[in-house]
């Protein structure tokens, strides 16, 4: 399946709600399929993301690591369903997006928790999902300059 759509899936899941549990499995989701898209750029994307793809694979796994993994039945896994990257631009917009939004609801998560144990883990999943949206937001730059490069070969 096409990244923007898994991307778009997981938003809309994660605005649905639930208890702590089945908020806490769609963040997970949401960096596992942030960590895949991580990996897919950094072996087939463009070659100026590369090394910042792959900053954000091991980002994303440390969000995954730090929440305990959902029990998932075949087949409902996202970052599992991945085919294609699409465009490069698209999908870190909307995983930008998607990351910010699970770092909101992590920090809603920190603030209700009821023991010191899902406050930290929240805590820590609250730093990785937010490097990885640096990550995400420094890849988008990274495009941004390559094209402005282009542009200004193409007129001088």
């Amino acid at each position: 399946m096409d990244a923007v759509r898994l991307i778009l899936t997981g938003r809309r899941a994660l605005s649905v709600g639930g208890d702590v549990p089945q908020i806490l499995a769609e963040i997970w989701q949401a960096q596992a399929l942030a960590q895949a898209i991580g990996s897919r750029l950094a072996v087939s994307g463009p070659p100026e993301l590369r090394g910042e793809a792959l900053g954000l694979t091991e980002l994303a796994g440390r969000g995954c690591g730090v929440l305990r993994a959902p029990d998932l039945a075949p087949g409902e896994l996202r970052a599992a369903q991945l085919t294609e990257l699409g465009d490069a631009r698209q999908t870190l917009l909307r995983l930008g997006a998607l990351l910010g939004e699970i770092g909101i609801a992590l920090v809603g998560l920190a603030c209700a928790a009821d023991d010191e144990s899902t406050y930290w883990q929240c805590m820590e999943a609250i730093d990785a999902a937010d490097e990885s949206r640096d990550r995400v937001l420094r890849m988008l730059q990274r495009l941004a300059d390559g094209e402005e490069a282009l542009r200004q070969r193409e007129a001088g």
